[in-house]
């Protein structure tokens, strides 16, 4: 599965309401961490299929939701389990770093 892309409207839905344990990335087109994050990103995407959704929100389109979940740098990764943060990532980590993390939540 790869990542599904939300937005303001469909964030409580996609990842509050989510049963699995939700991996939210906060970036934006610009930012260049997050452009060396995105590979990794789909990566877990397919890694994690069945056990941990994983979403990419846009910030410069969805500045209200990042503001909400007071996301100040990016990339900022924000684990959510059932609808509640659990754990924040701020910046560039390598993969590994990531599946030891999501392997904590699960």
């Amino acid at each position: 599965m790869s990542t599904v892309k939300v937005t303001e409207g469909s964030f409580a839905a996609e990842v509050l309401s989510a049963p699995e344990p939700v991996l939210v990335d906060f970036w934006a087109e610009w930012c260049g961490p997050c452009r060396m994050l995105g590979p990794i990103i789909e990566e877990l995407a397919e890694s994690y299929t069945g056990q941990v959704k994983v979403c990419k929100l846009n910030v410069d389109e969805n500045q209200n939701t990042a503001a909400r979940y007071g996301v100040m740098s990016i990339p900022t990764l924000v684990l959510f389990k059932g609808g509640q943060e659990v754990d924040r990532i701020i910046g560039f980590q390598p993969k590994e770093q990531l599946v030891q993390r999501l392997n904590m939540l699960l």
